[in-house]
């Protein structure tokens, strides 16, 4: 009897603990790793032929999924478009009544961060990270960059990025990368709108984490 009070008593304590390790690495990936819009990110992923992964981590490093953010350069929204890639954006596609406010609008932030994506990976050739170094400093700067061998060996690509805060932000994409597309590659890919909640439970819990972190 002992013994079978025992074998009870550590199996409860095995569950509590794989509970708790549970729930601390969904609150880690709640924090870091966000998730949300999965059934736009997969709509115009597919309309202009990008990899619905590097849109998810593209607007975890820009924004956190934050619809309101905005940057110190004005960069607006999810993926942060800048006003000029807005208002460009919005003739191409024919966005009618468009103005900057839009923006804050998930559909139209996706949409425009999407296609943007697009327009550089035919500019670059399909160079991932020369894509993202222009999404991040601009393609004139990438070009120039190109063109002096101080960074460029071969015209094609980059040797070394003379701007940190672009470098940084290619690892960090990447970085995310590696997590959607492991962590959520089956969620994003049959994401639909039934996802709501899911998303919802990520975003509170997130939320609560936060408030904790901030009261202590």
């Amino acid at each position: 009897m002992f013994i079978f009070r025992k074998i009870i008593k550590r199996t409860i304590t095995t569950l509590l603990l794989l509970i708790i390790l549970l729930a601390v690495g969904v609150s880690y990936l709640a924090i870091k790793y966000p998730i949300g819009y999965e059934s736009i990110i997969v709509k115009y992923s597919n309309e202009f032929n990008i990899d619905p992964y590097l849109v998810a981590s593209i607007i975890n490093v820009e924004s956190k999924y934050d619809t309101y953010a905005v940057s110190n350069k004005e960069a607006k929204g999810l993926m942060q478009i800048s006003s000029q890639t807005g208002k460009w954006a919005s003739e191409v596609l024919s966005i009618e009544g468009y103005s900057e406010d839009d923006l804050f609008d998930p559909e139209i932030n996706i949409r425009i961060g999407t296609w943007y994506l697009s327009v550089l990976l035919k500019e670059f050739n399909n160079n991932i990270d020369l894509v993202l170094a222009a999404y991040n400093a601009g393609s004139g700067n990438v070009n120039k960059w190109l063109n002096n061998r101080e960074y460029s060996l071969d015209g094609e690509s980059l040797s070394r990025i003379p701007f940190k805060e672009t470098e940084d932000y290619l690892e960090r994409v990447k970085d995310s990368y590696r997590i959607y597309s492991r962590v959520y590659k089956e969620y994003i890919i049959n994401s639909t709108n039934e996802n709501y909640f899911y998303i919802k439970f990520i975003h509170n819990i997130r939320k609560m984490i936060k408030t904790v972190v901030s009261i202590r």
